[in-house]
């Protein structure tokens, strides 16, 4: 299995499955292009023991990358929703006390499904702070975990970086 060459990662999963897709040198570059890639992101996320790496599991992952697309930067509600019907929560009771275990009719839709998942948690938790980076040749998307919940970019180190650059050159160049 290769190293994961995207830019930003450790994002809760619903954003690190929509960072699979990500801009270099002006060209969308995906992860998800094969199995191979597939297995970078499920290992990525602590699933590859889980679930296979196979073309049913990266159709139905593109599918819910698709959905969650849709949900976080248009609104829409309906393809998210059709991929959360592949799953549910069973409530169970353990000697450490009350869980939930995640069921699904086909197991090659678990990926698919609990980034699904993760994405109502994250709404759940604090909607205002799911964010698309603010640079405008970045299509990356990160929780913002920042005490003010300011943050605007993807990476100081990357995106904040060119825009502070960019800023300071149109500065220089008026002067």
């Amino acid at each position: 299995m290769s190293a994961d060459p995207r830019p930003l990662t450790g994002e809760p999963l619903a954003l690190d499955l929509l960072n699979t897709r990500w801009m270099r040198e002006g060209a969308v570059q995906d992860l998800l292009q094969d199995d191979d890639g597939l297995a970078v992101w499920l290992a990525a996320n602590a699933l590859d023991g889980r679930f296979a790496a196979d073309a049913p599991t990266l159709r139905h992952t593109l599918q819910a990358r698709d959905a969650l697309r849709k949900a976080v930067d248009g609104g829409e509600t309906a393809p998210l929703d059709a991929v959360l019907d592949h799953g549910r929560i069973r409530a169970t009771l353990t000697a450490e006390g009350p869980g939930e275990v995640p069921e699904f009719r086909d197991p090659a839709w678990g990926p698919a499904w609990l980034a699904a998942r993760n994405y109502l948690e994250l709404l759940a938790t604090a909607p205002d702070r799911i964010r698309g980076c603010a640079h405008e040749a970045c299509i990356l998307h990160f929780f913002d975990t920042s005490r003010n919940g300011t943050r605007r970019w993807c990476s100081m180190a990357a995106c904040g970086n060119r825009a502070k650059a960019s800023r300071h050159y149109a500065r220089t160049r008026e002067s």
